[in-house]
C-alpha cells in the first residue's frame, strides 16, 4: 500500500508539471518573441543610421533594452527546460514505482 501511495503521489506531482510545462512554455515563447521585435528594432535603427551591416547585430547585442530582452528569454528557456527536466524524473520514477509493485504482486504467494 506504501508504494501505491507513492505513486499516486508521483502521478500527482507529474500532472501539476505539466500544468507548470504549459505556462513556463507560454512564458518562454512571449519572452522570445519581444527579444526578436526588440532586436529587429534596434537592427532597423542601427541600419537607418548608416551602421555598417557587418556589426548592426554585435552592437545590438550590448544595447541595453536587447540585451534585457534576451536575458529575459534566456532565464524563461531554463525554466521551461528545468520543467521538462522536472516531467522525464517523474515519469522514471513512476516507471521505477510501478515496476517495483509489479515485482511485489508477482512474488506474493496466495
Amino acid at each position: 500500500m506504501e508504494l501505491q501511495n507513492e505513486l499516486d503521489k508521483q502521478i500527482e506531482l507529474l500532472q501539476k508539471s505539466l500544468e507548470t510545462l504549459k505556462k513556463t512554455g507560454r512564458d518562454y515563447a512571449e519572452k522570445e518573441r519581444k527579444y526578436k521585435i526588440i532586436l529587429r528594432q534596434k537592427v532597423l535603427e542601427l541600419r537607418d543610421e548608416g551602421t555598417a551591416i557587418g556589426v548592426i547585430t554585435l552592437i545590438c547585442y550590448g544595447i541595453d533594452e536587447v540585451a534585457n530582452a534576451r536575458y529575459e528569454r534566456d532565464c524563461a528557456e531554463a525554466v521551461y527546460k528545468a520543467n521538462q527536466e522536472a516531467i522525464n524524473t517523474y515519469k522514471l520514477k513512476i516507471r521505477l514505482i510501478a515496476e517495483q509493485i509489479g515485482r511485489e504482486w508477482s512474488n506474493e504467494k496466495y
